[in-house]
């Protein structure tokens, strides 16, 4: 036995535990959780009307006198089986918004629907993959004595891809301030595609509400310069929502054109300092706007809620901009994995937040994300579904059920979270069991409906 790994001794251990089984039913509930959270407690259920008890749980029964939950970390770096969960909400969220279905109406398939990208500004000239990086037939060197060009071919994950020619000469203030203000530049493109619509065919900008209904699930993605830009489904409904038709003048091509002039012309004017000045924050020149068709004329409406859902399960690590985890000190930030191009902006995010007139932006806070304050996926209200509604129908599958006119108190307390050596190889072994029948199913071979659930 002390030849054996740790984990593996551990395991054991708790193979000859009396309520091993339990244990186990445990952890392939929470479909193989990585960290799951550990709670305390019991619940109660009482017939409104009779004051007969329905159902009674108590965790002291249980192994360790605690239930394991799932710990719906989106980040497949940190728990790949919640990923894999999340990532499959997050698709027929984002496909239901295309295509119906969850409670949306079918009709929104033949919806004016785009298939929008907005990328950040440059900052400074970057290494990226192609025939020839960055040709110059004059050469010549910037005011630091580098290159301004590069002439090499770089492999598409060459280390190179992303980072700035001189990082001198790159503006990383700007770049920090520019993720800190995304998410109300976003906010005031949304309004301003409203307002360009409504002027677009003679209405007053503060009716265009009692015509039509803009409705968007929007994507951040860092790129490999570890700038955010956004992918976006938008869709022209009626005024009251998926349910209503959009007004006759409701065209893609009329929203294509509002969603270009929008991006163009949308600005975010940064508090002054001293230290940086004001600063005038706007979209990349590089504008995309597809038309989703259904009659497969353009983006398929299944691989761009496919794209969306595999990229929110990305942590940042995957993709080389920023850390899965806080960073709460500038020793933390030196020591990070991270490429010398991201650590840069760590620091500069980390300088710009001890100033004064950006603690709003709360960048200190921020610095794993670059700034970036805002979440890796948002939709308007009328888009789709929820993520709650999709929780609380998969329960509802598994059997866990709201009894009408019945009561229930329920008290739980946190008591820890994770594994212990043993338990993280068993969880592991029963996520990947469980990915196995999912590929089995996939292919076209039945499994039960509660391996499916898991």
């Amino acid at each position: 036995m002390r030849q054996l790994p740790e984990a593996d001794r551990d395991a054991i251990r708790l193979a000859q535990d009396p309520k091993f089984p339990r244990l186990l039913e445990q952890i392939t509930a929470t479909g193989g959780c990585s960290h799951p959270v550990h709670l305390s407690g019991s619940t109660i259920t009482v017939d409104g009307t009779t004051g007969e008890i329905l159902h009674h749980y108590d965790t002291r029964s249980e192994p360790g006198e605690r239930l394991l939950v799932r710990c719906r970390n989106r980040r497949a770096s940190i728990c790949p089986a919640c990923s894999r969960l999340h990532a499959g909400d997050t698709y027929h969220l984002v496909r239901a918004g295309l295509l119906g279905g969850k409670n949306v109406p079918d009709a929104v398939r033949y919806r004016p629907r785009l298939f929008v990208t907005l990328t950040a500004p440059s900052f400074g000239p970057v290494h990226r993959p192609s025939e020839l990086c960055r040709p110059r037939r004059d050469g010549g060197t910037c005011e630091h004595g580098r290159p301004l060009g590069c002439g090499l071919v770089h492999a598409p994950d060459a280390p190179s891809v992303g980072q700035p020619l001189c990082p001198d000469c790159y503006d990383y203030t700007a770049h920090v301030l520019w993720h800190a203000h995304a998410s109300k530049l976003w906010d005031r493109f949304v309004i301003d595609v409203r307002r360009r619509l409504a002027s677009s065919v003679g209405l007053v900008q503060s009716h265009f509400a009692r015509h039509a209904r803009l409705s968007f699930a929007r994507v951040a993605e860092y790129q490999r310069r570890a700038a955010v830009h956004v992918h976006a489904v938008v869709r022209l409904d009626g005024p009251t929502g998926p349910g209503d038709e959009p007004p006759a003048w409701g065209t893609a091509e009329l929203l294509i054109d509002a969603l270009r002039a929008s991006a163009r012309r949308v600005q975010v004017r940064t508090s002054y300092s001293p230290a940086v000045g004001e600063l005038n924050l706007r979209w990349g020149a590089q504008i995309d706007a597809r038309p989703l068709r259904i009659d497969g004329d353009g983006p398929d409406d299944d691989a761009v809620a496919a794209y969306v859902a595999k990229y929110v399960t990305k942590g940042a690590s995957d993709i080389g901009a920023g850390t899965d985890y806080r960073l709460s000190t500038w020793g933390d930030i030196e020591s990070a994995r991270v490429s010398k191009h991201v650590r840069v902006l760590m620091r500069t995010c980390w300088r710009l937040g001890g100033l004064p007139e950006y603690a709003p932006l709360r960048l200190r806070a921020w610095v794993h994300t670059l700034g970036y304050r805002g979440h890796i996926l948002t939709k308007s209200r009328a888009y789709s579904t929820t993520y709650a509604a999709l929780r609380a129908e998969r329960a509802h599958r598994q059997g866990h059920t709201v009894v009408p006119e019945a009561n229930t108190e329920r008290h739980w307390r946190y008591v820890g979270s994770g594994h212990t050596p043993g338990a993280a190889l068993i969880a592991a072994g029963v996520a990947e069991d469980l990915a196995v029948l999912r590929e089995i199913s996939r292919d076209g071979h039945p499994i039960s409906s509660a391996e499916a659930d898991h």
